[in-house]
């Protein structure tokens, strides 16, 4: 595999999580080094080669894993950086992803869930790498083809990526790990209630009829008397969920006649936040 012999470096101020974990990546073929502190990890990574990825606890005493966070996207853009928290808020992801984590993992996490995300932001270290490898050659060639400008607007068209985070007031929501918290409390949805409540959120104060909710959120057509009956039933519960007074709903709106809205609340309305 092209992440086979990676660098990889384990920041944990915890001893045996940190010397245990190091000893798991190595059996998996990566070449490990460790820091008991995010001083230890910056001063590991002036002294050498760049690291590929680097798991890194949040919580330590002198700098936490944001601060190491900022730093090496300053200095390492391209290094692939896995967050470990004991605190369960989706306000510090989004903060991590922000400052250019590629993910983060809930302590206690099991082994298996941790090498898996390694594999898989190495998979996109190397991803990126050919990209820009790819790119600079076809610029390099478009520059003896057409003017630069040609060739800057090639550069620039990338596929637009979904956002990872949604956030409408005091709801935030993590499509990838399927969370969604209210005011730091985590909402326990099925997985029709949160595909529908991700299409609501997606697109704040857009009204969706109750067919194009069951065809997104259930991936099937039906008639609009039966589309009613069957999203009445999810926004029903979505609403004792959401709702402080689901009689009388302020994020889940009903346009008679029309379909569903998640409402604003005429203040700023969506923001989105992708992956590192």
């Amino acid at each position: 595999m092209a992440e086979q012999g990676a660098r990889v470096m384990v920041v944990d101020d915890e001893t045996v999580a940190r010397v245990s974990l190091a000893e798991v990546l190595r059996l998996e073929g990566y070449r490990v080094d460790t820091a008991a502190s995010g001083e230890e990890a910056l001063s590991l990574l002036r002294k050498g080669a760049p690291y590929d990825l680097i798991v890194l606890d949040l919580k330590m005493p002198g700098m936490d894993g944001l601060e190491v966070t900022e730093e090496v996207k300053k200095k390492f853009p391209s290094t692939v950086i896995i967050l470990l928290t004991a605190f369960a808020t989706l306000e510090t992801a989004i903060q991590a992803i922000r400052k250019g984590a590629h993910d983060y993992l809930l302590k206690p996490c099991p082994i298996p869930d941790i090498i898996e995300s390694v594999r898989k932001g190495l998979a996109k270290h190397h991803q990126e790498q050919q990209r820009h490898q790819l790119m600079s050659k076809l610029q390099q060639t478009l520059s003896e083809l057409v003017d630069v400008e040609g060739a800057q607007a090639i550069e620039e068209a990338e596929p637009a990526q979904q956002s990872r985070f949604i956030q409408v007031r005091d709801i935030v929501m993590d499509r990838q790990k399927h969370i969604v918290m209210k005011k730091g409390q985590a909402l326990e949805l099925t997985p029709t209630e949160f595909k529908i409540l991700a299409c609501l959120m997606e697109t704040p104060d857009q009204i969706w009829s109750p067919q194009e909710l069951v065809r997104h959120a259930q991936g099937y057509e039906t008639d609009a008397w039966g589309a009613r009956a069957i999203i009445r039933v999810h926004i029903r519960r979505l609403r004792k969920k959401l709702e402080k007074t689901p009689s009388d709903p302020t994020h889940i709106i009903n346009v008679r006649g029309v379909g569903y809205l998640f409402s604003s609340g005429g203040k700023e309305s969506r923001k989105t936040f992708n992956t590192g």
